[in-house]
């Protein structure tokens, strides 16, 4: 596939690395992360006056801005707004055009303790709906503290375990319970409802189309994921190379010796390799091509473990002051992780292609 960004779409992303760079130096994304909310409660506005919630863009300009929010860290609600919970949200007049005014922060609240926590493992969830009703407890919500609204995978009143649907909860109508995570520019939280005033969006009378909304948030957010882990991979690799060319050891930089440039160069390969299928999954989402599933799970499975690796490598180009907490490099390895946990670890995906190229 012979495949580059548009014009438009390269001009999208000198505007928001432009902007990413001059609001989040390193020491302001780490006072953000270390504060009591860990997220940038200012900066929504920003981002819709930006256009990064226009209605006409396809992932492909998602993709974009992915990459360069990973690469600063954005400590904002955006991927949970735009991959876990927009395909739903785009389901409802009123929500989509919140969404497209920059007034929603929304996530997805699908996984339960004691089931599989898949997109699309929704056989033993428990949280039901009656009467326009919602009782359930979700746990590892992203973001779940930093959203105004939470889109909740529920059944209805006895129905069928296959019978799921998603549903609205505006934010005041839930408890939710943060919970201290590895991650602390994108926190997880555990989320209770208790009678809560439910919206359905995608009825469990259609199953069908419950379905397919889920499997289009899985291939979303493991586009998604793929594209920030190469922001995420490219700064910690742009780190170790500045200090290979900077730090001087026995009156030489440190980039000369086989030890240090080596652990460079091999980063460099991963990224580029984790850059190529996260553009190949990016593109199949946005032209809805027939291999998008497979392309999503082979770009998250590469760039997760693409991003964790090349983290580990700026850290020992960087000796000591790489393992400090001052140092911003230990966030990047942890949004690293965090990425690379996504729908399960590399595996899981690596095992799923293999199963559909078999059963071909």
């Amino acid at each position: 596939m012979d495949f580059a960004f548009s014009e438009e779409q390269q001009q999208l992303r000198a505007s928001a690395r432009q902007f990413l760079a001059d609001r989040y130096d390193d020491g302001t994304a780490a006072r953000v992360a270390d504060s009591e909310s860990g997220f940038d409660a200012d900066v929504w506005p920003n981002l819709a006056e930006l256009g990064w919630f226009d209605p006409e863009l396809t992932f492909l300009e998602y993709a974009v801005l992915f990459e360069e929010t990973g690469a600063r860290l954005l400590p904002a609600p955006y991927f949970s707004t735009v991959a876990l919970a927009g395909p739903t949200l785009r389901t409802d007049e009123e929500l989509a055009k919140r969404l497209a005014a920059g007034g929603l922060r929304a996530t997805l609240a699908w996984a339960e303790a004691g089931v599989q926590q898949g997109f699309l493992d929704h056989a033993g969830l428990a949280a039901r709906v009656a009467g326009g009703r919602l009782d359930g407890h979700k746990v590892l919500v992203p973001d779940a503290a930093a959203v105004d609204l939470f889109v909740v995978a529920a059944r209805e009143g006895s129905r069928g375990a296959s019978a799921v649907g998603l549903y609205a909860v505006e934010a005041a109508h839930a408890e939710v319970v943060p919970r201290d995570t590895l991650d602390r520019t994108r926190r997880l939280g555990e989320v209770r409802f208790a009678g809560a005033s439910a919206r359905p969006l995608v009825s469990p009378d259609d199953a069908d189309r419950a379905v397919a909304v889920l499997a289009q948030t899985r291939r979303w957010s493991l586009a998604a994921a793929p594209c920030e882990a190469v922001g995420v991979a490219g700064r910690a690799l742009d780190l170790a190379a500045e200090h290979a060319r900077s730090r001087q050891q026995f009156g030489r930089p440190i980039g000369v010796y086989q030890a240090v440039s080596h652990r460079v160069v091999d980063s460099y390969v991963g990224l580029e390799e984790a850059r190529s299928l996260a553009y190949w999954a990016a593109w199949c989402v946005a032209e809805d091509d027939p291999q998008a599933d497979r392309a999503c799970l082979a770009a998250k499975a590469h760039a997760g473990e693409a991003a964790v690796a090349a983290c580990e490598s700026a850290i020992q180009v960087h000796g000591g002051i790489g393992f400090t907490w001052e140092h911003v490099l230990h966030r990047y390895y942890k949004r690293a992780q965090w990425l690379a946990a996504v729908e399960g670890p590399a595996r899981d995906q690596r095992a799923e292609i293999a199963a559909a190229l078999l059963d071909h």
